[in-house]
């Protein structure tokens, strides 16, 4: 059977690796890659693809999981809390755009309504590169990220009514008043969906989903609610990439965002390179060499205007100068949502070809120029400010990595605890005690929902997911350690730990000492095998019940683990010691005075006579990190003493008691 489609998909592929691989020697991103492929093999390069819209419908795609990843690394409430740059920030934006845009090609010598026409496709900036350079960037949380996409936001809601009232421009009698009104009630109904859904419905379907262990089960409710909201929308009138956005704020309501994320992000970039492909393949590439010096001019000039423009639209807001530098210059260019927009100014003829082929070269070249502006968009802003990158601004809300500081990307210097099972909680419990910041990841769903509830931070999600370390802020952890019962799983959790870092301390447990070599050689730097730990215990216990010396058992223990547990399977010869029969009613306790009573505090040891109301000896006393060994009947005890006490085990409990 001859597929045409897959023979245009493997061209597409092919190109897509050798540009990019081409391009990433010179550390340039992959986004340009993809529009260079697209120029190459599209229409107007070599000719090479002919399927070019099913390769669009796939662009699509892309576009959605895109929208919909990001949309879940949000949530309501954070967007709430941007809703004023969303109305303010964008209607500003847009408007000021249009008006600049429109009065400057009227004085070029055409018509109003070509003029305003142009003013709406300059006006819309491209959600689809700029958000994917942001997460790219780990920025995609950062205040000027949040202004952002506040504002791109309102341009996807804005094209719409855009694209309404181009039959009206181009002199067709529409009810326009009526198909708004429509549009409006749609778009209320479309958000009381989402946000019932948010709190209500999807927490518990994706709970139960994630009950069953089913990555195949967990992966095909995320995708279907993707597309399910996405067609919604569609169908009220709105955009499909509008409603993937949405759904993925309906996810990120739920613990199970991050694991969703994980999974859906190999699909995302497959999709997306499809999107940036098929806009290269837009470009005309004869006419863009034949009028290159004048598109480069015009380019120049739009990166300028709308810079300036979002940058105004920011600082009405009162946010801080780099802030709004930073966002205005990662809104210069021209978006993929004015392309849709230009088919329809073409349709009703208030766009010539050849206007469009100057519209679309200047478009792919801003979009080619904007992964470059974002990445060096700090270095820029400080040199506009006068200010070194170093130093920075005061009081500007940017951390220096770039991030807003969520609950888990502040975390620094911490533990990564890696199942929460009995040895991953008691882990859990000895940090919590000792003020160790920890983060828990772990795949059973009814014990995320418990602990959360308890206020525990953990996470759902797959460690062996690249994106489940990102968000436990892997590359800045102390220690992480992988108490998982799953051999197979382990092992390729390691792999994807030490991809991201080869000074973290990483510890497993594993069940066997036959899988401690091979854990070993992936990088793990201490094996903890159960069997052995198990009988560690054990003879631990038990020789210190016939009070074996403490220094030999744990010589005898840190031999055992030094060597990987290799005495164990030889012939061992035991360390020198007391015979246990010799001392066996002599007992040896430490106790701290943690006592207020005036009766034991400040009190020489001769006045306190411990012999002879307890039946016990000080036999040291440790103050403040000194040992006191000599220690005579004058000496009085104080608060916080490490008190080392002998006698028999109802003496010293009756002792205890009394000072604990």
């Amino acid at each position: 059977m001859h597929l045409p489609l897959l023979h245009d998909i493997l061209i597409l592929l092919g190109f897509s690796v050798a540009i990019v691989f081409i391009l990433q020697k010179f550390k340039l991103p992959s986004i340009i890659g993809f529009l260079i492929t697209g120029v190459v093999i599209g229409p107007y390069g070599f000719s090479l693809v002919n399927a070019v819209e099913q390769v669009e419908i796939l662009s699509e795609i892309g576009v959605i999981l895109l929208l919909f990843v990001i949309g879940m690394e949000l949530s309501i409430k954070q967007l709430m809390s941007i809703k004023k740059t969303v109305f303010i920030g964008g209607s500003l934006q847009v408007g000021i755009t249009i008006a600049v845009a429109s009065v400057v090609y009227y004085f070029m010598g055409n018509s109003w309504n070509e003029s305003v026409f142009i003013g709406f496709l300059f006006s819309l900036s491209s959600t689809a590169i700029v958000l994917k350079t942001l997460q790219d960037k780990q920025q995609i949380t950062a205040p000027h990220a949040r202004n952002v996409l506040a504002i791109l936001i309102f341009q996807d809601l804005i094209v719409v009514p855009m694209m309404l009232v181009v039959p009206m421009m181009a002199g067709e009698s529409e009810n326009l008043g009526l198909s708004i009104l429509s549009l409006f009630i749609k778009s209320i109904i479309v958000l009381a969906i989402t946000i019932v859904s948010a709190r209500y419905i999807v927490p518990r379907l994706m709970h139960a989903v994630a009950k069953t262990n089913s990555k195949e089960l967990f992966l095909l409710v995320t995708i279907t609610l993707c597309f399910a909201v996405a067609w919604l929308t569609s169908e009220a009138g709105l955009s499909l990439a509008l409603g993937a956005f949405m759904a993925g704020l309906i996810v990120s309501e739920s613990e199970y965002s991050h694991q969703a994320t994980s999974i859906i992000l190999p699909f995302r970039e497959l999709f997306t390179s499809f999107f940036f492909v098929s806009v290269g393949m837009l470009l005309d590439l004869q006419f863009f060499i034949n009028h290159v010096l004048l598109i480069l001019l015009f380019v120049v000039v739009v990166f300028f205007v709308k810079t300036t423009i979002a940058a105004i639209a920011v600082m009405v807001l009162k946010y801080p100068t780099r802030t709004v530098l930073m966002t205005g210059l990662a809104l210069f260019q021209v978006g993929e949502f004015a392309f849709i927009l230009s088919k329809v100014g073409l349709e009703y003829n208030l766009l010539t070809a050849e206007t469009n082929q100057y519209f679309l070269s200047i478009s792919i070249l801003s979009m080619i120029l904007t992964p470059f502006v974002i990445i060096y968009s700090e270095l820029i802003a400080d040199r506009l400010m006068g200010v070194s990158k170093k130093i920075g601004l005061k009081g500007e809300l940017i951390p220096k990595n770039g991030k807003e500081e969520t609950s888990t990307t502040k975390l620094e210097n911490h533990l990564i605890i890696i199942g929460y099972g009995v040895n991953g909680s008691n882990l859990a419990k000895a940090a919590s005690v000792s003020n160790i910041p920890y983060v828990v990841i772990e795949m059973n769903a009814e014990i995320v929902k418990k602990e959360k509830a308890k206020g525990v931070p953990i996470i759902f999600g797959d460690a062996t997911q690249n994106h489940i370390l990102e968000t436990v802020n892997l590359s800045n952890a102390r220690v992480a350690v992988i108490a998982i019962s799953d051999n197979m799983a382990t092992q390729r959790i390691i792999k994807n730990i030490r991809s991201y870092s080869d000074s973290l301390y990483l510890v497993v447990r594993t069940k066997y000492v036959k899988e401690t070599s091979e854990i070993i050689a992936l990088g793990a730097d201490e094996v903890i095998p159960e069997e052995f730990e198990t009988s560690v215990q054990i003879f631990t216990n038990v020789l210190q019940n016939f009070l074996v010396p403490e220094d030999d058992i744990d010589l005898f223990v840190q031999k055992i683990r030094s060597d990987n547990y290799q005495l164990f399977k030889g012939e061992l010869k035991r360390p020198k010691t007391f015979r246990a029969s010799e001392l066996a009613d002599f007992n040896i306790t430490c106790l701290r005075m943690n006592t207020d009573s005036n009766k034991f505090l400040g009190k020489s040891l001769r006045e306190l006579n411990l012999r002879a109301e307890f039946g016990i000896n000080v036999l040291g006393i440790k103050r403040k990190d000194e040992m006191l060994e000599s220690v005579q009947p004058t000496e009085k005890l104080k608060q916080g003493d490490l008190i080392y006490v002998q006698g028999n085990q109802n003496s010293i409990e009756r002792f205890h008691k009394l000072v604990k």
